[in-house]
């Protein structure tokens, strides 16, 4: 198996206050401490249900969010980057993804242009890996 940082996408699990689980397909990039991240809007509820619950669960997946078969299951805990691993997770996450970040950059920017706020500005995650679970 692969490393679940060099996944193309996994489906990432955050969990609500009462503790339903919420998937959701992103790009994921490997650390150089071994950790992953990955970006996202600032006001997304990803952010906010990882703010609220750190666990989080990590299955590769298709880009429309459909677990592959015998995906292996892994958990960690995310925690919003502090300013000295944002830099790590955006350098990561544009190194591996290049044009289709700098694409979606683009579209970003000229929606901030427009008028609407799909381009604000958004977040780094951290995840540290807690290892592999039986799924």
């Amino acid at each position: 198996m692969s490393s679940v940082g060099e996944e193309a996408y996994v489906e990432l699990t955050t969990f609500t206050r009462d503790g339903r689980p919420k998937p959701a397909p992103v790009w994921i990039a490997a650390l150089a401490d071994g950790r992953v991240g990955f970006t996202t809007g600032g006001a997304s509820w990803k952010v906010r249900r990882i703010r609220q619950t750190a666990r989080v669960e990590l299955r590769p997946c298709d880009r429309s969010g459909n677990v592959l078969p015998d995906a292996p299951l892994l958990t960690g805990e995310a925690a919003v980057a502090k300013p000295a691993d944002e830099q790590a997770v955006r350098s990561a996450i544009h190194a591996k993804y290049g044009w289709q970040v700098r694409l979606i950059e683009a579209f970003g920017a000229l929606a901030k242009l427009l008028g609407s706020s799909v381009g604000s500005s958004g977040v780094a995650i951290v995840i540290e890996l807690a290892g592999e679970d039986s799924a």
